[in-house]
């Protein structure tokens, strides 16, 4: 065997890993469109009616689409405060910076149901926001520090002198930021904002501690479904549903990044 190559074993654990981790998931789509009432493998048979029931249930529906308007929200937040956290800890330097980027990543660190149970509680005091704005700061919470890991190790990939060079021929921080720093952190803060995205989306327990009747985002929705119902095959389909904007999401994303990376080479 060549000593350049790598042998069949990596390669067979690898696959291995992949099937152990891909299959599980993949077992879900035929279960989606079958016949049967209940969950049962393999189907019996192919059929779109549990589709069609989610596509035609208001309730579906509308958890669907406060889950879209959730997570763009909390995107939005949490982009916004992950760029200014960045920029202070990548280009600043300033006592407790260290202190400061391990409170900024607590939340990742920390379990999600103890971070949802503290927030249920500090709204449960404060009682000046209702559950949407509720939901959207605690999903705020749990994707700014994707975003700002993500912004930082961009900013540091940037070449500093450029924003320098700016400055030094007059141009103000402002224009610095909105004509230099943006444009060539772009890609990192598009991918930022896609990883915020699908925090959010697929967040259970912040949404569970937090929302009320009215309120129930996608994921509320199916824990009830799982929880209350008999109609399991439902269930099915909005998973389909929720891995199918998972992987279009992050399919736009690898083509978003490629051009990006087309672009960079073709220029230099």
């Amino acid at each position: 065997m060549n000593g350049n190559r790598p042998g069949w074993l990596p390669l067979l654990i690898t696959l291995l890993t992949l099937a152990f981790l891909l299959v599980p998931i993949a077992m879900i789509f035929p279960l989606a469109f079958s016949t049967n009432s209940y969950l049962s493998f393999p189907p019996q048979g192919f059929s779109l009616k549990w589709m069609r029931a989610i596509l035609q249930d208001a309730q579906w529906l509308q958890a669907i689409g406060l889950s879209f308007t959730i997570a763009l929200m909390s995107t939005l937040l949490a982009m916004v405060l992950a760029l200014f956290a960045a920029l202070a800890l990548v280009r600043c330097r300033f006592v407790g910076k260290t202190l400061v980027y391990a409170l900024i990543v607590l939340p990742m660190i920390v379990p999600n149901v103890i971070v949802a149970l503290t927030l249920f509680f500090f709204f449960s005091e404060l009682a000046l926001f209702n559950s949407f704005t509720r939901i959207v700061i605690g999903h705020a919470l749990i994707a700014l520090p994707i975003a700002t890991i993500i912004l930082s190790s961009t900013f540091q990939g940037m070449d500093y002198r450029l924003e320098q060079a700016a400055m030094s021929l007059g141009a103000s921080h402002f224009n610095v930021l909105r004509r230099i720093t943006l444009p060539l952190a772009a890609p990192g803060m598009f991918s930022a904002a896609i990883f915020s995205f699908l925090s959010s989306f697929d967040e259970l327990l912040i949404a569970l501690f937090l929302s009320d009747h009215g309120s129930q985002t996608l994921s509320v929705r199916i824990w009830n479904t799982v929880q209350f119902q008999l109609d399991l095959s439902i269930y099915a389909a909005v998973s389909v549903l929720s891995i199918g904007v998972t992987i279009v999401t992050l399919g736009i994303t690898s083509v978003v990044n490629r051009k990006k990376t087309t672009s960079g080479n073709h220029y230099e």
